[in-house]
Order: C-alpha cells, then sequence, then structure tokens
C-alpha cells in the first residue's frame, strides 16, 4: 500500500486581545516633566456557549450522550478505530485517524470518505470510523440517534453496536450485531435496521422506505433501537420498523446457548461510512466525493432503572396451510390488500427499481419503468411459508407478461442468512398465460419464514407481468 502522510487540521482557534498603551512627547515638556499618558483597554468577552440539554424519556433515565457541539472528538465518549482496506464486506476504505475524515462541524459529527490516488494511478479512499468500545459500554437500554446519509453510488454509512467482548460467544455471527441504521447511496429512500446472529447466520431486517418524494440524504432523520432482554424494537422517525425476539446463539451443530444470548452481554455504539463493498457495489463516475459525508447530529443512550432478565425464547408458530393444503394466502389475488403492509403479499422496489403493482381480475399486475440494479429491484414477496426439515415442496403458478420476457423465482430464507431452499430460478415467461411449477426438498434446519419471492429487476426487461394461482404446498 502506498504510504499515505495526513495533513491535521487544527482543533480550535483563539483570539487573544491585548490593550496597548500609548504616550506621546511633545517637543515643549522637559524630560522631567513626563508627558499625561492616556490608557484605553479594550475588553472583549464571548458569551459561552450553551450545551444542548438531551431531552428526558418516560421511564428512562439518560446514560449519556454526545450532541457533537465540542470542537473537536470527544475522545472520553469515542475512539478512532483504523481499519486496512478490504478489513471487512470487501469495502475499499481505509479507515484512519485523520481530522480530515473524522471532525465536528456546525454541531454535527462528519465522517468523511475521500478519493485520491495511489503513485500508480490507481484509486484510495479513505474514511472515517468511531467506536464507544471500553468508555460508554451498556447493557440494554435506547439508542436514539439523527443523522444524515450520503448519497452516491457505493457509500454505505451505518450506526451499530457490537459486544464489548466479541469472544466471549464466539466470532461474528455468534458474537450478534445490532444495526440501528444503514442507508445505501445509491437508494437513499430506503433505510435499513438488522439484527445478526446465529450460528448459523441468522438475520432478521426491517426497511422504511420514503414515499413522499424526500430522501434519507435531504435531511436528518432520528433512528432508534429499544434493547431490551426478550425484545429488540427498532423505529425510524418513530415509526416502528422490525421487532424481534426470537434470536439465538450456537456453534453450528451445537446446542442454542441460553436465552437471550448472545444479547445478554454490554454492546458498544460505533459509526462508519464505508465505501464500496458487497453490498452496496463500488463508487462509479457518478458519484461526488466532494459530498461524501455521512452526519451525526447527536447520541443518545438511555436506560430504565431496572430490567426484568427472567425471560423464554418464544415457541415458533408455523402457519398452517389453507383446506386446499395450499400455504400462500390470497394466491388467486381474490382479495384487493394492500401491497405495502407485511400481510401476505407484498410489493418492494429497491435500487432504481420504479415499477408499479394492483390487483384486479383475479391477478396480479406488476407494471415496470425501471428494471434498476439488482434482480430484487422489482419484487412482489409473501413470507412466513413453513419450510420443515426433510419435507418436499412445490411452488406452481399461472404467469404471462405483454412481451416475452424473463422473472426470477425462489423460496428464501430472510431470517436464516438469505440461503435459498429453492434456488434462484431464472423462468421465461410469454404472452400467454401458461403454468409453472418447481419442486424442491427442504435440507436446511426448521424455519417458519420461507419467503417466496417473484423478481423481476435488473436485466433491462420492463414488459408488465401477470401473475395468478399462485400455490405452495407440501407434496410426497
Amino acid at each position: 500500500m502506498q504510504k499515505r502522510i495526513w495533513k491535521r487540521a487544527a482543533a480550535g482557534t483563539f483570539a487573544v486581545l491585548t490593550a496597548m498603551l500609548c504616550g506621546c512627547d511633545s517637543g515643549s515638556q522637559s524630560a522631567a516633566e513626563p508627558a499625561e499618558t492616556t490608557v484605553a483597554v479594550t475588553t472583549e468577552t464571548t458569551a459561552p456557549k450553551v450545551k444542548t440539554e438531551a431531552p428526558e424519556l418516560d421511564g428512562y433515565q439518560l446514560l449519556w450522550n454526545d450532541e457533537f457541539e465540542d470542537d473537536k472528538l470527544n475522545e472520553e465518549i469515542w475512539s478512532y478505530d483504523p481499519h486496512e482496506p478490504g478489513w471487512t464486506n470487501e469495502e475499499l476504505q481505509e479507515y484512519t485517524t485523520s481530522t480530515d475524515n473524522v471532525f465536528t462541524r456546525d454541531g454535527k459529527l462528519v465522517l468523511k470518505a475521500i478519493q485520491s490516488k495511489t503513485d500508480s494511478g490507481e484509486d484510495y479512499y479513505t474514511s472515517g470510523k468511531i467506536k464507544s468500545q471500553g468508555k460508554k459500554d451498556f447493557l440494554y437500554g435506547k439508542v436514539v440517534a439523527s443523522a444524515k446519509a450520503p448519497e452516491g453510488q457505493g457509500l454505505w454509512p451505518a450506526i451499530w453496536m457490537m459486544p464489548t467482548d466479541e469472544q466471549h460467544y464466539g466470532q461474528w455471527p455468534k458474537c450478534g450485531e445490532i444495526d440501528i441504521m444503514e442507508v445505501l447511496g445509491s437508494d437513499v429512500k430506503t433505510a435499513y435496521s438488522t439484527l445478526h446472529y446465529g450460528e448459523p447466520h441468522g438475520e432478521q431486517q426491517g426497511t422504511w422506505q420514503l414515499t413522499d418524494g424526500s430522501s434519507y440524504a435531504d435531511s436528518f432523520h432520528e433512528y432508534s433501537v429499544e434493547w431490551e432482554p426478550g425484545e429488540m424494537r427498532w423505529y425510524i422517525d418513530g415509526n416502528e420498523v422490525l421487532v424481534v425476539n426470537d434470536w439465538f446463539s450456537a456453534v453450528e451443530g451445537e446446542d442454542e446457548k441460553p436465552y437471550p444470548a448472545p444479547f445478554d452481554q454490554t454492546f458498544f455504539v460505533q459509526m462508519n461510512l464505508a465505501v464500496g463493498g458487497t453490498w452496496p457495489g463500488n463508487p462509479d463516475a457518478s458519484t461526488d466525493f466532494d459530498k461524501a459525508e455521512f452526519e451525526v447530529d447527536y447520541v443518545r443512550v438511555y436506560q430504565k432503572e431496572s430490567y426484568d432478565t427472567n425471560v423464554t425464547k418464544p415457541e415458533k408458530n408455523y402457519r398452517e396451510p389453507l383446506e386446499d393444503g395450499n400455504y400462500i394466502f390470497n394466491g388467486d389475488f381474490a382479495e384487493a390488500e394492500d401491497l405495502d403492509d407485511d400481510v401476505n403479499w407484498k410489493f418492494l422496489l429497491f435500487n432504481g427499481g420504479v415499477g408499479a403493482a394492483e390487483i384486479k381480475d383475479n391477478m396480479i399486475v406488476i407494471s415496470s419503468e425501471n428494471a434498476g440494479t439488482e434482480e430484487y429491484s422489482v419484487q412482489l414477496v409473501q413470507p412466513e411459508l413453513p419450510m420443515i426439515k426433510g419435507k418436499k415442496y412445490r411452488v406452481s403458478f399461472d404467469a404471462k407478461a405483454d412481451e416475452n420476457r424473463n422473472i426470477i423465482v425462489a423460496v428464501t430464507a430472510p431470517t436464516a442468512d438469505w440461503v435459498r431452499y429453492l434456488p434462484d430460478t431464472q423462468q421465461a415467461i410469454t404472452t400467454e398465460m401458461q403454468t409453472y411449477t418447481f419442486d424442491f426438498e427442504m435440507t436446511a434446519k426448521d424455519d417458519n419464514n420461507g419467503r417466496l419471492e417473484f423478481n423481476m429487476g435488473k436485466y433491462g426487461e420492463t414488459a408488465t407481468v401477470y401473475i395468478t394461482n399462485v400455490r405452495v404446498e407440501e407434496i410426497q
């Protein structure tokens, strides 16, 4: 790696005002008679800064907070967390201790990504990451943060939590991870809240999409998580995004650790702005690094006076099939249900996908204006399908399109590391309504949250798709 030399900005400025004594020698006075001297003293005072007081929350006491109103990073709370490029997720940036990458401005923390060139002319990226580990660790509480995400392909800001002792239950994901906020710079209308645990890797994720024309890069939004012994709840701008109470920790092939492991140990808060990586993809010519700044207005951590730690893991509920054996609800689209809620069918757009879905004439009609950059950029899903190890299942549906095109069908595991029970299968559909059938055997651990997916993004195909008579059933 090219050796890099950083010029550190001054942490603050100050002015010193002095009063000067001035005298004049008038030629008419003798040396024995000193001239009268007038002394002018000017004193300028600056009113002390009024510190922002974190608001009180019913049922909570403030544990610690940072409003980022100091002239530099408060190192009684935070530590720089330098790492080499590729440290995790195949990310491109070097996390540094430079005040070019981590600084405060106008009462905000700024984590800035910087693009430069190596001696050989290759792109090189630096950015900022800070953590409260060893300084402000805590067990259970409510974390509230206000932040403004940057916009740009390949930029990936995050506010998240990791355990103080990552080895207590074992390396990630066994140790657990609490993601309060993540936004992809290529899709700043969507924010993610996620819980990681396992092994095998378990993941539960909620999203909150802005549909009023605004974005998470336009202004500051408030992100929070309420962490309790038997449940976690995530909110964005006061809207409930995700509730989780059924995590676990285990070494694969061994018994699970006693619940609520791994989230029964102290965690710390960290914040970073990543560049590139396996999820957001790399920057491109459209990424404006002059604006590649992740701004944080405040971080506030609250706790209740006490928590009931006598909790038990809830039993998993498995959906019962309909009378005809179908595990898909409203598979014939007889009900014009809400496609934005989390009940039965849900229509989703990501990463540049633009489209709409409507239920009419016992079909769902999916129109696309832009296929986006990912297969799931235009997506129809139904979760909560019971997938039992050793059983065989059949997926079937009727479909057509305005023009010949492809769609991708899969049964996935959104809470079990997104493994595929039915692998992603590309299916050509025509302008004539036809029936398509796929059989598969469930070989993984029992899962009460399998998800049927129809993916219609990425490949530039935007012909309208019509789907009906969707079934997922157990077969012998």
